[in-house]
C-alpha cells in the first residue's frame, strides 16, 4: 500500500509522513461487488475499513441510518475495543476499500504509538457519547 493513498483518507492525513511509511505495509486493500455484506450486526469486530471508492449502506435492526462514500470509515470498534459488531453495511456499488486489523494495530502501536493514537482519536470522535 502507498502511504500517499493513506494520506488521501481524512482520518490519515493528520498522520507524519514518516509514521504512514510506517502502517502502510500492515493494510490491505479490498475491492468487493455491490451488495456485498462487508460487515454484519452482532458479529466480533475485528477490522476497521476505510473507502477509497465506492458507496455502502448502513442500517440497524433493518433499518438504514447512514450512507457511505469515498473518505468516510467504519468498523472503528474493532479498532478500540473487543466488542460486536453494532451496525451492518452493505456495499451499494462496486468499492475498493482499505483494512486494517486489530491485531496489526497493536503491532504498531509498540513502534509509533504516537500515530496509532492519532487514529484511535479521529475513530473515537465517532462513537455516540463522543
Amino acid at each position: 500500500m502507498d502511504a500517499n493513498r493513506l494520506k488521501s483518507l481524512p482520518l490519515f492525513q493528520s498522520v507524519a509522513e514518516e509514521d504512514l511509511e510506517q502502517i502502510a505495509p500492515f493494510v490491505s486493500e479490498v475491492s468487493v461487488s455491490a451488495g456485498k455484506h462487508l460487515v454484519d450486526e452482532g458479529d466480533y469486530a475485528y477490522t476497521f475499513m476505510a473507502i477509497e471508492e465506492g458507496a455502502a449502506e448502513v442500517s440497524r435492526g433493518g433499518e438504514v441510518v447512514a450512507r457511505l462514500g469515498p473518505g468516510d470509515f467504519f468498523g472503528e470498534v474493532g479498532l478500540l475495543d473487543t466488542e460486536r459488531r453494532t451496525a451492518t453495511v452493505v456495499a451499494t456499488e462496486p468499492m475498493r476499500l482499505i483494512a486494517l486489523d486489530r491485531w496489526d494495530m497493536r503491532r504498531l502501536e509498540k513502534t509509533i504509538p504516537g500515530a496509532v493514537e492519532q487514529i484511535r482519536a479521529a475513530a473515537a470522535e465517532r462513537l455516540p457519547g463522543s
